[in-house]
């Protein structure tokens, strides 16, 4: 999985350079309560560089963070031994004031300028579900921690995740609303970084990319947002299968277009891990129950260059196995997105992406779906 905070942090300020100059100084004010730890640890990126700080604050949870920058830049500040965050954004001898609470995230004020100002104003506007969000978070998170393995905790965290998705998908409407009224402000191409820049949503990120206009489109991050997403809805469902040419474990070559006219699994795992391991359990028990001649599966193995496929017991995978050399960097990783693992993605026969995300236990009725919707 992917640090969402530094990957957030990246998209961003590789678009947003800072470096030092001594006449553009700033500070900024921190005001934050239920501080575990004294230390705030601060990131942003001078020139291609990530840049680390850190700042003492005082037994009140106070502290003052002096800088040297030339262009509007993102600092990222972590409390409570990197458990918390929350992002800043300073132009050049801006004076800026953090005040909240390390516990609820997501809920500091930053204050100090339009963007930090807009921001605030939206965290404000939607205070009720973010508490509530942050709660549920918290109580996932100490019952798991008291009691990982009872069913009624598992059926109670079903529960809860769904409630968790349900405040998400709210939350997300608002951004979008907040968007449609703000269509050429930075903090508005910020909003849609955060809720819609994703794979799972490659429609709605097209959709609300369109309601913005003017200059802001032309900035760094407006045209890296639209490119983008024009990248996630080339592997999006119901776009045409990428090309691909892999290597089987048996050094045999194998392309795309070698499976027309049938059903394709491409399931992406680890030589590695639990979810992996399921995933290839649960996918052996449908292989099983399908036609060889029309439907076929590949595993693709992308963690295989610090790993030998041999690590976990797969001679015995009755389909097609690939050992990807080039881990996360390979081609077949960037033309389909994929950003995390287990990912399956099911294809018709006509090559059209029908499923993305598959969960390995929910493939064989993906298939039947697949197959009812192409007759």
């Amino acid at each position: 999985m992917k640090l969402v905070e530094f990957s957030i942090l990246i998209i961003i300020s590789t678009l947003l350079f800072s470096c030092k100059n001594n006449k553009n100084s700033i500070a900024l004010k921190g005001d934050i309560s239920n501080l575990e730890n004294p230390e705030v640890l601060i990131s942003y990126f001078a020139g291609d560089t990530l840049a680390i700080d850190t700042v003492m604050s005082d037994k009140h949870g106070k502290f003052i963070y002096k800088n040297t920058i030339d262009t509007l830049t993102v600092f990222s500040l972590y409390f409570n031994n990197q458990s918390s965050s929350v992002m800043v954004f300073a132009n050049p001898k801006d004076k800026i004031s953090i005040k909240g609470d390390a516990q609820l995230s997501d809920l500091i004020n930053v204050n100090g300028n339009e963007i930090n100002d807009d921001l605030t104003q939206f965290k404000e506007s939607n205070k009720e579900l973010l508490q509530r969000r942050a709660l549920l978070l918290h109580n996932l998170k100490e019952e798991k921690d008291s009691n990982p393995a009872s069913n009624n905790r598992i059926l109670a965290n079903a529960d809860e995740i769904a409630k968790i998705n349900s405040f998400n998908q709210e939350l997300t409407l608002n951004a979008e609303e907040q968007v449609k009224k703000n269509p050429t402000k930075m903090s508005s191409l910020i909003l849609i970084n955060e809720f819609f820049a994703n794979s799972e949503n490659p429609k709605g990120l097209s959709r609300v990319i369109e309601y913005m206009h003017g200059d802001i489109l032309k900035s760094k991050m407006g045209l890296n947002l639209k490119a983008y997403s024009e990248k996630i809805n080339r592997s999006a469902e119901g776009a045409s299968m990428p090309y691909f040419r892999l290597v089987d474990k048996s050094g045999d070559t194998i392309r795309s277009y070698d499976y027309k006219g049938k059903y394709l699994l491409l399931s992406f795992i680890s030589t590695t891990g639990i979810d992996s391991r399921e995933t290839i359990k649960s996918l052996r028990q449908t292989y099983r129950t399908v036609n060889k001649d029309s439907v076929k599966f590949i595993s693709i193995y992308i963690d295989s260059d610090m790993y030998p496929v041999s690590y976990i017991e797969n001679d015995s995978i009755p389909w097609t196995v690939v050992p990807e050399k080039k881990s996360w960097a390979s081609d077949i990783v960037e033309a389909y997105n994929i950003e995390f693992i287990p990912n399956n993605i099911l294809i018709s026969p006509a090559g059209i992406i029908s499923d993305r995300n598959v969960p390995a236990i929910a493939v064989e009725n993906a298939l039947k779906n697949s197959v009812k919707n192409n007759h």
